[in-house]
């Protein structure tokens, strides 16, 4: 599993954003169509590309319509965590260990404990 920085991850967001729009896009256009596929402004291989290039990267695709995101991190101290990231937010600044999820994130920077 790929362990992303703090500051890679903030330099693939604009990437990031592409992605999850696209995605979220093809998801949309379904839904207003009744799931027919018809009238989706993403191709199916677009979207597969973009959900490819996401898992490359270990990067987990948590809620498709809030846009929230987890980049899997390590530690200096070994811990795994995930840096979490929603569209909604101007830069990456929260973090929580995986079995806490979203209600247990916390404030950048991650302090080993």
């Amino acid at each position: 599993m790929r362990s992303w920085t703090v500051a890679e991850a903030r330099a693939y967001l604009p990437r990031l954003r592409e992605l999850v729009a696209i995605v979220q896009d093809a998801g949309l256009v379904a839904e207003r169509s009744g799931g027919n596929g018809h009238g989706r402004s993403a191709t199916d291989d677009e979207v597969q590309a973009a959900m490819a290039e996401l898992e490359a990267g270990d990067i987990v695709l948590r809620h498709l319509a809030a846009g929230l995101v987890d980049f899997p991190a390590r530690g200096k101290d070994g811990v795994v965590y995930f840096l979490c990231y929603r569209l909604d937010e101007d830069d990456l600044t929260w973090w929580h260990r995986p079995e806490d999820g979203f209600a247990g994130r916390q404030p950048l920077p991650r302090d080993p404990e």
